[in-house]
């Protein structure tokens, strides 16, 4: 048995247990005063895109259950103009920040289509970047689990080096949950782990922060002033944000040949007053001009969790998702067509994924 099938057949496939429709449903409807909106749903989870603006996914979380995205109530249902809006939801962005080219208004339609179970929104080019976005969304029929995969695509004649940058809008009141790497003494290890990077305006001492030995805390809380930020090299490959009893858990991959914005950074974390985003970066890529892409997967799980705030309580309460949501995405990955080797393709992809060393952590 290769090293790949072994990571999986190790793993404990806990959303097999989960009851589900085993179908999942697009249909269109109608959301925040946007008319032309589309549902996905397994029956147990649901996500609400717009195609009126974006391309945003605006609602994730239980059927008839609670928003675990922030929505901004005064901007719902508008379109047109020339101001960038922050509407909430799931935005797709290309980095580094710059103004004005990341804060291009996708205030107009976007093209929609269903194929084979996957929704894909594709923005018109953007007038001021030369820029299109695009997002691909398909839902797991037996698990609560979301692929997300966004892509930029260079309309310039010529080439532009960006990353594509996946931001979620989180609900208020939450609490961000981001690993720290594994503690190793000095007399072991004596070279650096990874990087933590700092804004101008983090201040460590912001009583929303708790920097644990295994994770690294962050609230929101509208009772504290000012924004927060915080770049890491993610190489766990996850975040969950923990809010009123459920748990939204972000996944997403780290190349570790590739060139990342923002002294290296996969993940980065902000909040705000009523916000708090979660975003994870894919590598900087020289898009060729007329027509080059860039691609980046995030992939999303939702629990029913209220994890404790020790280092001790999240171990127990946290991990074992980790490894139900990493046997997801390694049956996902085994069931991928690959153009190498294929051992050597799926290990590749597992280990990007964090799925071998999270199982290996374990």
């Amino acid at each position: 048995m290769n090293r790949a099938l072994f990571v999986l057949s190790g793993l404990s496939l806990l959303a097999c247990g989960m009851s589900h429709a085993a179908e999942v449903f697009i249909e269109k409807t109608v959301y925040g005063g946007w008319q032309n909106c589309y549902r996905i749903t397994n029956g147990e989870i649901e996500a609400v895109v717009t195609t009126d603006v974006g391309p945003r996914i605006m609602r994730f979380g239980f059927v008839e259950g609670q928003n675990l995205l922030k929505e901004y109530e005064d901007q719902l249902g508008k379109t047109g103009g020339e101001e960038w809006r922050i509407y909430g939801g799931h935005r797709l962005w290309h980095a580094p920040e710059e103004k004005p080219r990341t804060y291009a208004p996708d205030n107009g339609p976007v093209a929609a289509a269903v194929t084979g179970g996957i929704l894909t929104l594709v923005q018109p080019v953007e007038e001021t970047t030369g820029i299109q976005k695009s997002l691909a969304i398909s839902m797991e029929p037996d698990a609560n689990a979301v692929t997300i995969v966004h892509t930029l695509k260079n309309e310039n004649p010529w080439d532009v080096t960006f990353a594509p940058w996946a931001l979620t809008v989180m609900a208020p009141g939450g609490r961000l949950i981001v690993p720290q790497e594994p503690y190793i003494s000095h007399e072991e290890k004596l070279l650096p782990a990874r990087p933590v990077v700092l804004w101008h305006y983090t201040d460590m001492s912001d009583p929303r922060w708790t920097w644990g030995k295994r994770y690294i805390q962050l609230r929101q809380d509208d009772a504290v002033e000012g924004s927060q930020k915080i770049g890491v090299k993610n190489a766990p490959g996850w975040a969950a944000y923990s809010l009123n009893g459920e748990l939204f858990m972000k996944r997403f991959p780290l190349d570790a040949d590739k060139e990342y914005p923002d002294f290296g950074c996969n993940f980065e974390a902000y909040t705000a007053k009523g916000m708090l985003e979660i975003e994870s970066l894919g590598p900087l890529v020289a898009l060729a001009a007329n027509g080059g892409t860039a691609c980046h997967t995030e992939r999303w799980f939702l629990f029913k969790c209220q994890p404790g705030e020790t280092d001790d309580a999240i171990n127990a309460d946290v991990l074992p998702l980790i490894e139900e949501s990493g046997a997801i995405i390694a049956r996902q990955i085994m069931a991928e067509p690959q153009d190498i080797s294929e051992d050597l393709a799926r290990e590749h992809s597992l280990r990007m994924w964090g799925v071998m060393r999270n199982a290996k952590q374990r």
